[in-house]
């Protein structure tokens, strides 16, 4: 067991399970972009390595960071993301279709990622500074309604239909959590449904497809349907322990597309069987478990919330992207965090687990404020 006694105190403060949890599954993803590149560090591999070890180290330097400062930083922060989303309609780069990013100097910043715990902060700030005898009433509904209705709608015009639906389960996890009255929800179940028909027919061509695609992937098997045929033949070849690391057929021969990125999990199955997709989603869940345990033992409701919400977050990556790989929803472009290739989705979980971490120190500390 590691102790203050065998290393310097602030170290000894940091959640270390944690840590080598999120080291493993990093790892992971390293080893399965490594094959997907057929044995090499390029493309894929090297760059995520660099990207991950230094968002990681952000995470651990965020974990210094007080709750009051967290606090103080939630509303400005929002504004900023909320004005960085307005900009990239008006001078964003475009890129395969969309309109989602904004080129600042040498670097190409995706704003709808920062949302992400931008929204959770913001939420919790609103509750946290709510009365308790307003929660009932419309003062609890209509502000945090306003504060995830305009970003959603910014990045749903991107178009981003999986960002923009990220944002808003990640929101409604919220206001849940936050206490707001069970009608709120019934009526907005009722809602939704009621206004799929007219959300259908204001979608692009190709989110359409990926609709129709997804209640019948046969339709179309070489066509629309190609991606997600082909990553549940590589999930179901693999079997119980798999084909062997670097053996796998349908990612090394191009027949799995996507497979560093959306599809990285099939990837992996293919190669470590039904036991290492299992051992990986165990994984994520006991992250996932820290995270509410940190919301569970919380001495403020700002922390309460903001843990909740940071949890969902990585929860929501996990389970839309695991479900969009198994044909269980539409595919939608949400990436495996810390295994799929690419800097946004590392960056957003690096963020929450470095603003978890801040919190769940400072528990252990008794200095929150």
């Amino acid at each position: 067991m590691i102790t203050s006694a065998i290393i310097p105190q602030p170290l000894a403060r940091l959640p270390w399970r944690l840590i080598f949890m999120v080291i493993g599954i990093g790892l992971m993803g390293l080893l399965t972009l490594y094959s997907s590149a057929g044995g090499s560090m390029r493309p894929w591999a090297l760059k995520q390595s660099i990207i991950f070890a230094g968002f990681f180290t952000v995470a651990l330097s965020m974990s210094w960071v007080k709750e009051s400062t967290i606090k103080a930083v939630s509303f400005p922060l929002y504004a900023v993301i909320l004005i960085m989303l307005i900009l990239v309609e008006m001078l964003g780069f475009v890129g395969k279709g969309a309109q989602r990013w904004l080129d600042v100097g040498p670097i190409r910043l995706q704003p709808s990622e920062f949302m992400k715990p931008a929204i959770v902060l913001v939420l919790a700030r609103f509750y946290d500074l709510l009365p308790p005898n307003a929660l009932r009433t419309s003062r609890a509904i209509w502000p945090a309604a306003l504060l995830l209705g305009l970003p959603f709608l910014l990045i749903l015009v991107q178009p981003d239909m999986g960002t923009a639906l990220m944002v808003i389960f990640i929101g409604i996890t919220v206001i849940f959590i936050a206490g707001a009255p069970m009608w709120l929800f019934v009526g907005g179940g009722a809602a939704v449904a009621a206004g799929l028909p007219l959300a259908y027919a204001f979608m692009h061509d190709y989110q359409r497809r990926r609709v129709l695609i997804f209640l019948d992937p046969e339709a179309d098997p070489l066509g629309a349907g190609y991606h997600i045929t082909q990553s549940k033949i590589a999930i179901g070849s693999g079997g119980l322990f798999g084909k062997g690391y670097l053996q796998g057929s349908q990612s090394h021969l191009d027949y799995l597309p996507e497979g560093h990125t959306d599809f990285v999990f099939a990837t992996m199955v293919e190669e470590w069987g039904l036991v290492g997709g299992a051992l990986l989603i165990l994984a994520f869940a006991a992250v996932i478990r820290w995270g509410m345990r940190v919301s569970i033992n919380a001495r403020t409701r700002f922390a309460q919330l903001t843990a909740a919400g940071l949890s969902a977050t990585i929860f929501f990556y996990v389970a839309i992207n695991l479900m969009m790989v198994m044909g269980l929803a539409p595919v939608v472009g949400v990436p495996l965090p810390l295994v799929s290739f690419g800097g946004s989705a590392v960056m957003t979980i690096m963020l929450s687990l470095g603003l978890l971490m801040a919190l769940e120190r400072q528990q252990r500390t008794g200095s929150s404020l």
